[in-house]
């Protein structure tokens, strides 16, 4: 509010741009604004000085304090880096917005157009530290009370257009609305210069605007004409966001938001989730500003079967088309999701109006995401230079889940205004290219984590927000196709050729490489005599041979001597498979008869692969090679254990269906009875498969090692999640369908080398096993279940005390919680501390904004601090720091979520590869079997591609792998943390107030979470034993 006794109608027409929630009110305040000061709009810094100089009481002293500040910064030179610069800002999202506002502060002329008249967008966005902290430098909490309040992390679309829309108008950026730009208008003649194509009939000024910098930022739908954009494509993926009225009453409020739960971690609550409403989702997300906001992934069969979607259509844009999708029951699928997220405490859900004043929820497709090969461009003609830069949505799509859109759209907001002030110093357009691509290689690996620390230091300067900076990674010379001279006719590059995936000259001689290789390894065994890649073969004496090189120990070639053929070859697939993670893509029958030399030279290329860098000796192998992919083996390792606990515990339902592997079934797809190509076979339990064949029954989601069942009853497979459970299986089990037993090191066969298996097993201590006899009460003591409670087996640097007296506020916290690490002991003194601390922080001389800023915590401080919040219940008792740690969980949750999305995405990436290599390797596969009558020269070369693609599969399959094995630690941590929490709700009750029943579920989430402690140790010391393995392996190629 405007003070009381001021009498300038200037400052009451402030108060009110101040205060609008409206896009048209922010315009009408501020051209009043702009009339009682007798000024015009979009007249610069210039205009901003003269407002400022004009409105200098104490409400907006505040406001020009904070905006003087960033101007202030050195690198806009007092606003003089680019007065000769005129800019054409396309776009008002946040990312437009914020790339005009950089350039104002620059003292460039800016000119923003956008299409549309108003904002509208509620849809929630998850802000970084940087960005909440660079908003609040821009006065974001005087345009915006509630911003980042708390341990809010979060703001909607439409509210951070508008702050960042009257910073813009400050700050001297002209901004026309309800105009679309269509392209641009080169010069016609020399001393001219470029203008824009604009609709539907914009002001003459602004038709006639000649301008020398061009940025997008219109979104993923407009790119400008001459940038390429590649598609990055997973499988089908269905978003779903709906917003609901915020009522703001006290119910409301206390219901906690959710950073982001995933299905790849937390089965347990989308299984509850499906039991209760038959909703199957993959995620979700509930934040909490202007409306309640929830975005999800939900499944395609899901929605078919509760009604949303009315008909299965290949085509994503007309499955998800409004002629095929039900509103009604898109908004009931929607309502009963977020109610029972948020345990039905927001009541009466009731859905805020969008732009057209429908409900406002919506079906979206991102099964692929469009990026820009290039950021920037610079266009030429008649002497006159345009530099045309890209940002937001139209530089690269977001990936929703990972809540990266804004921070990143802000990074290369700032990297473009970078280059803009690059350009403007007179820079060669060559280096001003190859910076800002150096940049944009960095943008995409960007996260809170990898960037520097002190956000409060961030600016323009692009060496104030990225450690370890390169800006010469991309040379002037690799960037001269981003320079166009339209007065010449386009040169047609090589480099602009679609490319064939022909491999290079030469690769014709992979098929020969591969022969040699084996009859290296197999040289000097007996009865082994390797002429070719397929008769020689037939006796399986060659592969047995060729298995017991890379894995000695196992079965002497002397004791082969009895074993028929087939016997022989099988025994060397189950051993390649189980102890060299090596999986077969042909069966033993067909090796013997002969009948699939390319599935043959397929697998054989997977043994040359992984071991082709390892050098020939006639002794036994001493070390693995690089190539072999531990990852795969362990998932082997662990979906055979939990295949074995699951046959002992449905023993009795033995005679239910089975599928059985006939004779010569290895070309045929073990549940379609289809022809299977090479490429495209997927082997489980000596079955072969189409991926495409091999998904959850139910959900027909992909499956993975570790993370799926065959049920005894119909043979059918199921993801855990939907594994139907057997009538005889306990109610009250150890372990559920989805906490499989991981297997201990020493089963998981490391790599060769490290130790021999018998060896190995016997040094092996005993595997948890559900089948066994129920194991006898375990009874701890108090202070152990403490410990085991809030074990952390991550193992974390030894802290050394410090060398002096604590001084400081952090000192000060370390030196009164520092016994607080042991058990639930708590130094006497430190409520009186953290009261001084607390104190301290409230006596600094900081305004309300500034005191919503994070506590600075050394990582010793906020666990000892953690500790004391878990165990006391006075942390109310002090905001600062109860808002800190909060706010630090909040990120932790956030982070894992991401890093879940990052993998989920990930593998839905990897399945669609591995689609095209299947398409790709059956075009070739059926060249090369119906084409008998061609050159020798030609199969040569179609085998060699074939080899190039089997080669590239098993690269995608090993990275799966080793993203599944993430997928396991992810899913762990989760459940010991949900064990940890039930454990604690025990053990807090009085010991005389606990029931027999509640002694009995102690006891039980007890054995629970020492089950979960065991296997997390077994994935933990897989993954030690891999690290010295490896380092291992770097030593000895170093020697």
């Amino acid at each position: 509010m405007a003070s009381p006794t001021s009498t300038n109608p200037a400052h009451a027409h402030f108060e009110s741009f101040l205060q609008a929630q409206l896009c048209q009110d922010v315009l009408s305040s501020f051209q009043e604004l702009c009339g009682a000061l007798g000024l015009e709009p979009g007249g610069g810094l210039p205009q901003y000085h003269k407002i400022k100089d004009q409105l200098n009481y104490w409400s907006a002293k505040s406001l020009w304090t904070k905006l003087d500040k960033r101007a202030g910064q050195p690198v806009y030179q007092q606003g003089r880096a680019c007065t000769s610069t005129k800019c054409l800002v396309v776009g008002a999202g946040p990312c437009g917005l914020r790339v005009a506002v950089e350039l104002a502060l620059l003292g460039a002329r800016v000119v923003l157009v956008e299409k549309r008249t108003k904002f509208s967008r509620h849809n929630v966005l998850h802000l970084w530290p940087f960005t909440i902290h660079d908003l609040r430098a821009l006065g974001a909490k005087k345009f915006y009370g509630r911003f980042c309040t708390g341990t809010l992390d979060h703001i909607s679309i439409r509210q951070l257009q508008l702050l960042l829309l009257k910073v813009a108008l400050l700050l001297g950026v002209e901004i026309h609305w309800g105009v679309t730009f269509t392209g641009l208008q080169p010069p016609p003649r020399k001393g001219s210069g470029w203008r824009a194509q604009l609709q539907p009939n914009p002001p003459a000024q602004l038709a006639n605007y000649e301008f020398d910098v061009l940025i997008s930022a219109a979104g993923g739908k407009f790119v400008p004409e001459g940038f390429k954009v590649r598609e990055m494509r997973g499988k089908l993926a269905i978003g779903i966001t709906a917003n609901f009225v915020n009522g703001r009453t006290v119910e409301e409020t206390q219901v906690p938001e959710i950073s982001g739960v995933a299905r790849i971690y937390n089965q347990s609550f989308f299984q509850s989730l499906l039991k209760a409403t038959g909703i199957d989702l993959e995620n979700i997300v509930y934040y909490k500003d202007d409306t309640h906001y929830f975005v999800m992934t939900a499944k395609k069969q899901c929605l078919l079967r509760l009604g949303v979607l009315r008909q299965d259509w290949p085509d994503t844009n007309r499955l998800l088309g409004s002629a095929n999708v039900v509103p009604e029951a898109l908004q009931r699928f929607t309502r009963a999701a977020a109610d029972f997220a948020t345990h039905g405490k927001l009541g009466k859900l009731e859905f805020a109006q969008d732009a057209h004043g429908q409900p406002d929820v919506s079906a979206f497709d991102f099964t692929s995401m469009m990026r820009a090969e290039s950021s920037a461009r610079v266009q030429e003609k008649h002497g006159a230079r345009l530099l045309l830069g890209l940002v937001g949505d139209c530089l690269v799509e977001p990936f929703w889940p990972l809540g990266t859109g804004v921070a990143r759209g802000f990074l290369a907001a700032f990297d473009a205004a970078w280059m803009v002030k690059r350009w403007a110093e007179g820079a060669e357009s060559l280096e001003v290219l190859a910076e800002r691509e150096s940049l944009y290689q960095l943008l995409s690996q960007t996260s809170p984590e990898n960037m520097h620390r002190n956000v409060a230091q961030y600016g323009l300067d692009p060496a104030t927000r990225y450690p370890n900076l390169n800006l010469r990674a991309v040379t002037p010379n690799q960037v001269r196709d981003l320079y166009d001279v339209l007065a010449k006719e386009p040169v047609q590059r090589n480099n602009d050729k679609t490319d064939t995936g022909m491999p290079a000259t030469g690769s014709a001689g992979t098929q020969e490489e591969l022969l040699r290789w084996c009859q290296e390894q197999t040289a000097g065994y007996p009865g082994v005599h390797v002429s070719d890649l397929s008769s020689s073969w037939a006796d399986g004496l060659a592969l047995c041979a060729l298995v017991y090189r890379l894995q000695p120990g196992l079965l002497e070639p002397s004791e082969l001597q009895g074993l028929g053929a087939l016997e022989a070859t099988a025994w060397a697939l189950k051993v390649a498979e189980n102890e060299l993670g090596i999986t077969p893509v042909v069966s033993a029958q067909a090796v013997v008869a002969g009948s699939d030399p390319l599935g043959l030279i397929a697998y054989l290329s997977h043994f040359h692969s992984a071991f082709k860098s390892m050098a020939h000796s006639p002794g036994p192998v001493s070390q693995a090679s690089p190539g072999t992919s531990s990852a795969v083996l362990f998932l082997s390792k662990l979906q055979r254990t939990l295949q074995r606990s699951r046959a002992k515990e449905n023993a009795e339902d033995a005679g239910g269906k089975k599928l059985r592997l006939e004779a010569g079934a290895g070309d045929l797809c073990a549940l379609c009875g289809e022809h299977l190509y090479v490429l495209e076979r997927l082997c489980v339990n000596g079955h072969f498969f189409h991926r495409s064949c091999f998904r959850c029954h139910t959900c027909e989601a992909t499956l993975w090692p570790g993370g799926y069942e065959q049920h005894p009853g119909d043979g059918h497979f199921y993801c855990l999640q939907h594994l139907p459970q057997t009538d005889h299986k306990a109610e009250g089990s150890d372990r559920g369908p989805e906490s499989p037993e991981l297997p201990t090191p020493s089963e998981n066969s490391m790599p060769p080398g490290l130790s021999t298996p018998t060896a190995s097993q016997e040094g092996a201590g005993p595997v948890p096993d559900p089948s066994q006899p129920t194991r006898r009460q375990i009874r701890l003591s108090s202070p152990e279940r403490q410990r085991l409670s809030s074990l952390n087996l991550t193992p974390d640097p030894e802290m050394e005390p410090p060398p002096k007296p604590p001084r400081s506020c952090s000192a000060l916290a370390r030196h009164a919680l520092e016994s607080s690490f042991v058990g639930w002991g708590l130094p006497v003194q430190s409520p009186q501390a953290l009261v001084a601390m607390e104190k301290e922080e409230k006596e600094s001389p900081f305004s309300s904004e500034e005191e919503e800023e994070d506590v600075p915590l050394d990582s010793d401080v906020e666990q000892a601090l953690q500790t004391f919040a878990k165990t006391s219940g006075t942390m109310n008792n002090y905001p600062t720091w109860r808002r800190t740690l909060l706010r630090r969980a909040k990120e932790e949750e956030m982070k894992r979520f991401c890093k879940a999305q990052t993998i989920q995405r990930r593998l839905n990436e990897i399945e669609a590869a591995l689609r095209e290599l299947e398409a790709e390797g059956v075009k070739l596969e059926l060249a090369l079997r119906r084409q008998s009558s061609s050159p020798e020269q030609q199969k040569k070369l179609w085998v060699g591609q074939l080899l190039q693609l089997v080669d590239k599969k098993n690269s995608l399959v090993a990275e799966e792998a080793e993203l599944m094995i993430t997928v396991q630690e992810l899913n762990l941590e989760e459940k010991q943390w949900q064990l940890d929490q039930e454990l604690r709700g025990y053990m807090n009750r009085e010991e005389n107030l606990k029931t027999a029943a509640d002694r009995q579920a102690e006891d039980q989430v007890l054995r629970k979470l020492v089950d979960l402690v065991n296997q997390r140790d077994a994935l933990i010391r897989f993954q030690e034993e891999r690290r010295l393995s490896e380092l291992a392996l770097g030593t000895g190629a170093q020697g």
